[in-house]
């Protein structure tokens, strides 16, 4: 097996276990280390003990390298796909079947954990038809978001890769600030095939002044999709918060009427919107859209968290907007 490979895949199987971020960085930080030697150098490195003592290289990585030049499936990688044979959940088989993609993801530009080219190699593995790249926008410092320049910058590098079997759709998670504007310029939201529109701070505010800040971002004629609506967190180890206060039949309404999709976030420490409020969206005609808002590579597969709680909710496959083929879903982001 091909040693850069295999630090990937279990790097892979570890994002999609949740595994602390210093864990997976291991075999990634590995896998780059010896990505430039080669096949034969890195044998070569092997067997005269240089790759050992390689900074970077610890007793798990070179256990895994060396069993790889091998030719064998590294045993620890072998372990770890016994243990992920499963879907992470079982529920709404049929529905996951027919996501075609996803509208939100992160990469290393903002709090991601990878380049772009990464993120979209995972996403065909997993038999992606399109990925969005939605780094998060200037005022998110503690995410490093993107500038204007940076978000130009990143066009042009999405406009470049050869993404094989799947397309990448440039995008943003632009902050819906607090008078309700968006956090980027109208002329840079315009050349944008995907706006996912959040709010990230100030979550406990009032229900009055929460849902006038999101009424304003909803209304706004770039945005494709409301992001996890509540800001709740119900596990993980940023510990919980509780969802933020609005008012969501006026909420709701105003993204049936603007054809904004209410986001179903696959992550798990989210699961937001609640149970309620998917009924709520989907009583007052709201599309949906199913996204893991992934900042690594194993995350692309949380999408199976967002369909089993869709199904669960009776939301039909129709009104979800990952279930549709490209051409039908440009066309209603360009609405």
């Amino acid at each position: 097996m091909e040693p850069v490979a295999a630090l990937n895949e279990i790097a892979f199987w570890l994002e999609r276990e949740l595994a602390p971020s210093f864990k997976v960085q291991a075999f990634r930080k590995a896998a780059a280390i010896i990505a430039p030697l080669g096949t034969d150098e890195v044998a070569a490195r092997v067997a005269d003990g240089r790759l050992k003592r390689t900074k970077g290289i610890g007793d798990r990585t070179f256990q895994v390298i060396s069993q790889a030049v091998e030719g064998e499936v590294p045993s620890y990688l072998a372990d770890l796909r016994e243990r992920n044979t499963e879907p992470l959940d079982a529920g709404g088989a049929e529905l996951r079947a027919q996501l075609r993609g996803d509208l939100h993801s992160h990469t290393e530009w903002s709090d991601g954990t990878v380049p772009i080219e990464v993120m979209a190699a995972a996403a065909a593995t997993l038999g992606r038809e399109y990925q969005a790249i939605t780094d998060h926008s200037p005022t998110l410092t503690v995410a490093s978001g993107l500038s204007a320049e940076r978000l130009e910058e990143q066009l042009d590098i999405i406009a470049g890769l050869d993404t094989g079997s799947v397309t990448l759709l440039t995008g943003i998670e632009v902050d819906i600030l607090e008078d309700g504007t968006l956090d980027q310029t109208p002329a840079l939201l315009d050349r944008l095939d995907v706006v996912v529109a959040s709010v990230h701070s100030k979550l406990r505010a009032d229900s009055r002044t929460m849902t006038a800040r999101m009424l304003g971002g909803i209304r706004a004629p770039h945005t494709n999709v409301l992001g996890h609506c509540t800001g709740r967190l119900v596990q993980g180890s940023r510990g919980t918060r509780p969802p933020s206060e609005f008012d969501a039949s006026a909420v709701f309404a105003a993204c049936a009427e603007n054809g904004v999709a209410v986001e179903i976030n696959s992550r798990p420490e989210r699961q937001d919107p609640p149970d309620d409020l998917i009924q709520r969206a989907l009583d007052a005609g709201c599309l949906f859209s199913i996204d893991t808002d992934a900042h690594a590579p194993g995350q692309l597969d949380f999408l199976a968290y967002g369909a089993a709680r869709a199904a669960a909710n009776g939301v039909p496959a129709e009104r979800i907007v990952t279930t549709w083929p490209l051409p039908r879903l440009r066309e209603w982001l360009t609405k």
